[in-house]
């Protein structure tokens, strides 16, 4: 399959789901809105649990890459402010995935509650390798359990930037970050 077939796919896939949610979407649907043939979903993907399972992949491999990406040897905390930037740019970009992320991921027990897990897991790891980063430096009380601390921020990261894109808008994303910074900021010494 292309990759520009794939995109389309993965576009009307988001596109309806973000409206009625994944459960009521039938492969008919999602290929009529992509513009190809039913037959395309089931001989790439089997299903359309199979393709709702590559479009998660794909969208958590996007995010966890820019955030692989922000990471760089700069002052700890900043690194933390440059990942919590990278993560709102990304959510605001990518607002239906986020939605079908975060309505999918606390949803229990969820379709595709395997796959969610491992990406959930993959996103983690990179939050608690810069929160170790931080603690290593001496700015984060001894006390922090930097695994629940790093499930905080990613939990908090995806549901302050969807009420930022559906509540408050005209927000810049600076302000936003700043915000979240804030609440790191009491946290870190």
């Amino acid at each position: 399959m292309s990759e520009s077939t794939k995109q389309r796919l993965f576009e009307a896939t988001l596109e309806l789901a973000t409206s009625r949610g994944l459960a009521g979407l039938t492969v008919d649907e999602i290929a009529a809105a992509a513009g190809v043939a039913k037959g395309t979903v089931y001989y790439n993907f089997g299903s359309k649990d199979g393709l709702i399972d590559a479009l998660l992949r794909y969208g958590v491999g996007q995010l966890a890459d820019r955030l692989r990406a922000a990471r760089d040897d700069r002052e700890p905390v900043e690194g933390l402010e440059s990942l919590v930037d990278t993560g709102l740019e990304f959510i605001a970009g990518h607002r239906g995935f986020s939605q079908i992320l975060v309505s999918e991921m606390w949803r229990t027990p969820g379709q595709w509650q395997d796959t969610l897990s491992l990406l959930r897991e993959e996103i983690l790891s990179i939050v608690r390798e810069q929160l170790r980063r931080v603690a290593d430096a001496g700015r984060l009380p001894d006390d922090v359990e930097i695994s629940t601390a790093a499930a905080g921020l990613f939990g908090t990261l995806l549901v302050v930037a969807l009420d930022w894109q559906a509540f408050q808008p005209q927000r810049s994303r600076a302000d936003v970050r700043e915000s979240i910074m804030v609440l790191l900021r009491g946290l870190t010494r």
